[in-house]
């Protein structure tokens, strides 16, 4: 379904889960990720269900994935760049505490 002709763009390479995928330069990383047949980028933090891009907009943020080593980044709204590392967001993320401002 998200197959693309064939393209003089240089290709890149992304790191998935730790797993080499191929990627095009002016990509999002939810279209380099949809194009190499990757569709659930995140899970729910209470069912566990299994998301992927939905509007590849910025708006539904079903697309939420750690882009190296940032949490919660919109997978629709960052481009890909060679040897970026990106990992399936699974559950709720960590919350920071900030222990100067605690009682």
């Amino acid at each position: 379904m998200f197959a693309r002709p064939h393209s003089d763009t240089p290709h890149l390479t992304i790191t998935v889960d730790g797993q080499p995928v191929g990627a095009r330069e002016g990509d999002s990383v939810a279209a380099a990720l949809l194009a190499a047949g990757v569709v659930a980028m995140r899970s729910t933090p209470v069912s566990q269900s299994k998301r992927g891009p939905y509007c590849m907009m910025g708006v539904c943020f079903d697309c939420l994935m750690i882009i190296d080593g940032v949490p919660s980044r919109q997978a629709c709204m960052v481009s890909v760049r060679d040897g970026m590392r990106i990992e399936r967001q699974r559950g709720p993320r960590p919350l920071e505490v900030d222990t100067e401002d605690s009682p």
